[in-house]
């Protein structure tokens, strides 16, 4: 039987902890956001540490967009995190928080199916454009 979680880390060598950020389990923002919450900061802090606007620090956490390179270099250094953990959960980062691995496991599920409806709440807003603008050519074509 192969090994799963914290006994899978440890067998490829990863820090305790590190499944909790990888790529599989979190996504960019979710790493951003906990770098920040870990150095004591609130987004308007970062954004203006970073020199940049409230706005776009929320799309980075919220996964609407991501930094540039120059921005993710400084990010990273900002909140004592190396740039490949940011990107894929992998380096120096953050380990996981303190919990039994059962409530960790359900915080993993969690944040999955999160993600998924976001992905699912993407869609449907991209159904809903279309919608009204079909709606708009009927209407105008109706007036």
């Amino acid at each position: 039987m192969e090994p799963t979680g914290e006994a899978a880390a440890a067998a490829a060598g990863a820090a305790p902890g590190a499944e909790w950020f990888s790529g599989d389990a979190a996504t960019f923002g979710d790493r951003l956001t906990a770098a920040r919450e870990a150095a004591g900061m609130d987004q308007r802090t970062l954004a203006r540490r970073m020199g940049v606007k409230l706005k776009t620090v929320e799309g980075w956490e919220n996964d609407v967009s991501e930094p540039r390179a120059n921005k993710l270099q400084m990010v990273a250094g900002v909140l004592n995190v190396s740039i490949r953990w940011l990107l894929t959960g992998q380096g120096d980062g953050l380990h996981e928080p303190a919990a039994d691995a059962e409530l960790a496991a359900t915080a993993r599920d969690l944040m999955g199916d999160l993600r998924q409806v976001r992905v699912e709440m993407g869609q449907l807003s991209d159904r809903l454009g279309m919608l009204e603008k079909r709606l708009r050519a009927v209407m105008k074509d109706a007036l």
